[in-house]
């Protein structure tokens, strides 16, 4: 029972912290980044001075993320007539909470035996014994299904925002939301259930040790990667996505009455839903955490040969590959938002239901073909 807390609750404040802190350092990269494309400096300003010297601490503009949070906490947190005051303070938690949960079943890392960390009978390899953890909070056996059923729950915050707000530009984000969430949520279904077909799990973590035995989700079905990532970065309304929240139209879409932290959670909950994504995407195509020739003993190269190395080495060899995959995947989705100008709104959802739906179920009806051919 105690190993059991102990273990879970080391990987929520482990979880909580990678998203957090990842999504912070992702504001910095969509500066920076932004401003390589666009050949200017970027952020550079802000700076934390070491006490008693004039020593200023800039770090590449590292420091605007917190400035950013420490400007958002003491903002006035101003609250307009609303229609409805509860739902309009629910809005930003509904909104942001679904988004941490989803991670819940995604693997970081494979099976932790934390007794093997220690001298053998010391009291902390007696504590834990021989048990072995699988590196998840929830090792659900329907993580998928729970990615879907968690997924569809941020829509009510982003609905209640915009009903509660009494402004007709966060109702116009709202209903423009729900409509453009409603449509992408169908074809990235039915990506998945491609996926599924061809890995014959619904468990994420069975997925990763598929594609370690076999090969990468994206070798083996590209369309529906296509398919995910682009209904993805729609769901995250993203840019060329972000017609709820278009500042030319809609000044800020659902949450334009929000300030202070309120706003803040909307703001944030966009960078840890791109964290989420990304590790969505690694965990599904790109191989989790696994790392060619990794093996739970070490490195088990061809021919035979092999390069041992301890327990403790293997698991941070998993978990550092499992960050670096979701900070490339991560970047690759800012560098988008960067590219591609926004869509109209027939265009958006033209390419939602003339284009990502027929294909979705063109690639579920051959995948299902090609896996009873091959069975």
């Amino acid at each position: 029972m105690m190993p059991d807390l102990l273990v879970h609750g080391l990987y929520i404040a482990y979880v909580l912290g990678f998203l957090l802190g990842l999504a912070t350092i992702f504001t910095w990269v969509e500066r920076k980044q932004s401003a390589v494309m666009a050949d200017r400096i970027g952020a550079n300003r802000a700076y934390l001075r070491i006490p008693f010297t004039q020593v200023k601490l800039v770090w590449w503009g590292l420091f605007h993320g917190i400035a950013d949070g420490l400007k958002m906490i003491f903002k006035e947190n101003f609250t307009p007539a609303t229609y409805d005051r509860f739902c309009y303070n629910l809005a930003p938690w509904l909104a942001s909470v679904p988004v941490l949960l989803v991670f819940a079943v995604v693997p970081f890392g494979g099976e932790v035996t934390p007794g093997r960390f220690f001298e053998p009978g010391s009291a902390a390899a007696e504590f834990f014994g021989d048990r072995s953890w699988r590196m998840q909070i929830a090792a659900l056996d329907a993580g998928i299904l729970f990615v879907l059923a968690i997924s569809g729950v941020g829509i009510l915050g982003t609905m209640l925002a915009g009903w509660s707000s009494n402004n007709k530009f966060s109702m116009l984000g709202a209903a423009r939301a729900a409509s453009q969430m409603i449509s992408y949520e169908v074809a990235m279904g039915l990506a998945l259930i491609a996926v599924v077909v061809t890995y014959g799990t619904v468990d994420l973590n069975d997925m990763v040790l598929w594609q370690q035995q076999a090969a990468w989700g994206i070798l083996v079905q590209p369309v529906a990667f296509l398919l995910f990532l682009t209904a993805s970065i729609a769901e995250n309304k993203r840019i060329p996505f972000d017609l709820p929240e278009c500042e030319s139209e809609l000044i800020s879409g659902y949450f334009t009455e929000y300030t202070s932290m309120k706003m803040g959670l909307f703001l944030l909950s966009e960078f840890i839903e791109i964290v989420v994504i990304s590790a969505l995407v690694v965990t599904l195509f790109l191989g989790g955490y696994t790392l060619p020739f990794l093996r739970p003993e070490g490195f088990v190269l061809p021919g035979g040969a092999t390069w041992e190395l301890s327990h403790f080495a293997v698991v941070v060899l998993q978990v550092l590959t499992f960050t670096a995959k979701v900070f490339v995947v991560g970047c690759f989705q800012i560098g988008i938002r960067w590219t591609l100008p926004r869509f109209r709104y027939d265009q958006l959802m033209d390419l939602g239901w003339k284009f990502l739906l027929p294909l979705a179920a063109l690639n579920l009806v051959v995948t299902a073909v090609v896996r009873w051919w091959t069975l």
